[in-house]
Parts: C-alpha cells; structure tokens; sequence
C-alpha cells in the first residue's frame, strides 16, 4: 500500500490561538460575555465600531464558548486593554492566625454587605434561617478568602464580584450546594472558597453581574478619605 496516497488527517488550529490548557480554554461565563458585551457597546457610542461591525461581534459573544474566543473580539479596543492590564492589588499583612468573622441565623436573618473589610476567614450558619454575603463591594484584605457555609433548613447565600475566581467545594443532603465557579484574567485578583454543605437546605455562590473589583488601595484611600 503507497502511504503517500493516505489521506492525511486535517489539523485543527487552536481557536483564536488558545493553546490548550491555557486559560483562554477556560469556559466562559455570562458574566465574562456581558462584560465584553458592556466594552461593545461602549465602543459603538464612541465610533470605534459601526453597527454593522457591532452585531457581528455581539453575535460572536454570545456563541462563544470559551475565554479564548472572548478576548479577540475587543482587543483592538481600549477598555479591553485596560482591563486586562494586572492590577497591583495591595493586599494587607499575611495573617493566618487572624479570628473568623462568624454570621449565625436560627430562626433568623443575618446579613453582611456594603462596604466591610472581608477577613481570612468567615463562617456562616443557617437553621431555620437565612445568611447573606454580599463581597461586590468589599475590600479584600488578602489574596485568598475562605467561607465555610453550613445550611440546616435554611439558606446561605454569597455574592461575589465578577472579576475575581470563585472556588467551592461541598455536598448537599437533601439540600443543594452549588458555587458557580469563576477563574479571573488577573492572576493576582482576590480569590474566594466556598466550603460546606447543606442538609435540607441550600448553599449558593455566584458572581453578581456588572459588580467589579477595583485595586485595593485606592478603594481603601476613597473608603478612609
């Protein structure tokens, strides 16, 4: 048999460059397309795009499946390089040793939001009752945060920005636990862990659209005048 009249096998070119294993494979989120749909628009508003060219991007947003395919529809516009430049965050002194911040609900509400210095750790329970973290507007202390979220006939709830990474691991028993993960273009952006389980209850994790994390020493500098 001549091996040289063997079909060859086509090779498939990584999309948009993307080798794999990179973290443009990473799959998108709809945080990630609403936020290269927000730089779209703008874009549209200042001339840099013309309709045409607007819809055709916009169309490709939302039929791309990975960050990979994201990032080449704005890199020619100025908000995308902005944003992917690395932010320095100034994250305070290591701490390991420093006291959780304990949110309890029995038969109850609790609730921790605004503008709140987000420590090492936080422990939130719930019998009966409902616990709210809201970190959209927090200033992050440290790279990585960890909350350990126990659910008993109850609900905890935590909110995060959309441009950090959120990670979870944790079961439910008759209950639900769910963290809709998230891996951040920043390498040095804050990074939040969701712990625990429910029983009869429900845990949920989630990025809070169109909520961004800024560079910790300016928000610092605003927040203390």
């Amino acid at each position: 048999m001549d091996l040289e009249k063997q079909p060859k096998k086509p090779v498939v070119p990584a999309e948009h460059g993307v080798a794999p294993g990179a973290s443009g494979a990473i799959r998108a989120s709809d945080a990630d397309r609403d936020r290269i749909a927000d730089i779209l628009r703008d874009a549209l508003a200042e001339g840099r795009l013309d309709a045409e060219e607007h819809s055709d991007r916009i169309d490709a947003v939302y039929r791309a499946k990975t960050v990979g395919e994201l990032q080449p529809l704005v890199q020619d516009l100025p908000a995308a390089r902005k944003s992917g430049d690395t932010a320095a965050y100034s994250y305070g002194a290591d701490d390991p040793t420093g006291e959780a911040e304990n949110l309890i609900a029995v038969f109850s509400s609790s609730t921790r939001k605004g503008r709140w210095r987000v420590g090492r750790r936080t422990n939130a329970f719930s019998l009966f009752g409902s616990v709210e973290i809201d970190l959209t507007q927090a200033l992050f202390q440290q790279r990585v945060t960890v909350i350990n979220a126990t659910s008993i006939f109850g609900n905890v709830e935590v909110r995060v920005p959309e441009n950090i990474t959120l990670r979870g691991n944790g079961s439910g028993i008759f209950g639900n636990f769910e963290v809709r993960t998230l891996e951040a273009v920043d390498p040095q952006a804050p990074v939040v862990v969701v712990n625990g389980y429910s029983i009869f209850g429900n845990v949920e994790a989630k990025a809070k659209r169109g909520r961004r994390v800024g560079d910790l020493q300016d928000r610092l500098r605003k927040f203390l005048g």
